[in-house]
């Protein structure tokens, strides 16, 4: 099979997690490929997400790794057999490719939670908001650049909507909520949005108010992608560079244990509910 032109986030876990267990397994690459009469760079290839695996190999592999955990080859064998195509690879070459990463991690999320402090999470955000963060951070694009980065976050809302929507917490600081990223009637309309998505079900919202106690976490803003099982959780978190996928099992648990010490610093959903419906208000 001749290897993929780019690989995609979900493709290059896949063959992330192969590599780890291959390493765990004390193997190198050359002794896989005489065990499955392949080559050094077609294991490579693999484990790059550049080419494919079937099911058999999946699962030979995992044998020859001594890997008991069936939940784990399971879910390993559903991201090599998955063909989903979704919406956002409409996207690719008109986008840069972690628009598409992002929206495929989201998609096959079991559970979403995010913490922003600054700003609105681009899941609730209204094409208005978008519009103005995005001219903000990128005032040299033009509008034919800028129209399909809103348009993408809009249809990445598919995720906590339709009938079988992903659950989806947000822990949002007040800071976020009050900023005006455009105008008066823009904000105001935001968190009406929010109180919408939160009132039918779609979100799970938390405020942390600016006179809070106690809390040093300003730095904390991440996404954390539940995944089939916790070893594939992936959490995304900005960087300089764009958004920085981490997976390492190291570092999952520092992220769930972050979220946990965030959320304690926040207000419970009803009295989050009433703080934004007071803000909106006083707009």
């Amino acid at each position: 099979m001749a290897p993929r032109g780019y690989a995609t986030a979900r493709q290059v876990r896949l063959g992330t997690e192969l590599r780890r267990l291959r390493e765990a397994a004390g193997l190198k690459a050359r002794e896989v490929a005489g065990m499955l009469n392949s080559t050094s760079a077609q294991i490579s290839q693999v484990e790059l997400g550049f080419a494919g695996a079937s099911e058999e190999r999946v699962r030979r592999l995992a044998a020859h790794y001594a890997c008991t955990d069936e939940a784990l080859i399971d879910a390993l064998v559903a991201m090599a057999t998955d063909r989903t195509r979704g919406w956002w690879e409409e996207y690719r070459g008109v986008l840069p490719p972690v628009f598409m990463d992002t929206a495929e991690v989201e998609h096959h999320a079991s559970y979403l939670r995010e913490i922003v402090i600054t700003r609105i999470p681009g899941l609730l955000q209204t094409p208005d908001y978008a519009r103005a963060v995005y001219a903000y951070m990128n005032p040299e694009l033009p509008e034919k650049e800028v129209a399909p980065r809103v348009e993408h976050r809009m249809r990445r809302r598919a995720v906590i909507e339709g009938d079988n929507p992903t659950p989806y917490e947000a822990i949002i600081h007040e800071v976020a909520l009050r900023l005006r990223v455009s105008d008066r009637e823009s904000s105001r309309a935001q968190l009406r949005q929010i109180l919408d998505l939160v009132e039918q079900g779609q979100a799970a919202v938390r405020v942390i108010p600016t006179d809070q106690d106690g809390f040093a976490g300003s730095g904390a803003s991440m996404m954390y992608a539940g995944g089939p099982v916790p070893r594939l959780d992936t959490g995304m978190r900005d960087s300089p560079t764009g958004v920085a996928f981490i997976d390492a099992e190291s570092q999952l648990p520092r992220l769930r244990e972050l979220f946990r010490r965030v959320e304690s610093a926040s207000l419970d959903a009803m009295a989050s509910r009433d703080f934004i419906h007071r803000l909106a208000k006083e707009l």
